[in-house]
């Protein structure tokens, strides 16, 4: 049986941009995806807490050391700059295997949303 389980997170990021006028997906700096062990078109679950908003969309490599966390398409709607979010990526793994797995979680600095 496979059973689906948190992989990584970026927990705590500040939202830089919420562009509307784009195609959709959020952005995110290279150097987060890299230590949070994300991808380009990898699925994410985000959470709002200034809002409560939950949703799901797909990442786009945003440039390294930036601090980018910009918010794309319809999902603009869903957040404002400077709210934070959490920005988690899931696995279907063996149950056995998911017992004794441990995701990767990154805490970004507050301000900047770069590596501490």
């Amino acid at each position: 049986m496979l059973i689906e389980v948190l992989k990584s997170k970026i927990h705590c990021a500040r939202v830089t941009e919420a562009n509307l006028n784009y195609m959709g997906s959020i952005t995110i700096d290279e150097d987060l995806l890299d230590a949070a062990g994300m991808i380009a078109g990898e699925k994410v679950a985000i959470v709002d807490n200034n809002n409560g908003e939950r949703f799901e969309t797909y990442i786009i490599k945003g440039e390294r050391g930036s601090g980018c966390i910009c918010l794309n398409g319809a999902a603009a709607r869903k957040v404002q700059p400077d709210d934070i979010v959490i920005i988690m990526s899931y696995a279907l793994m063996d149950f056995e295997e998911a017992k004794t797995f441990k995701p990767t979680v990154v805490f970004p600095d507050p301000v900047t949303n770069r590596l501490v």
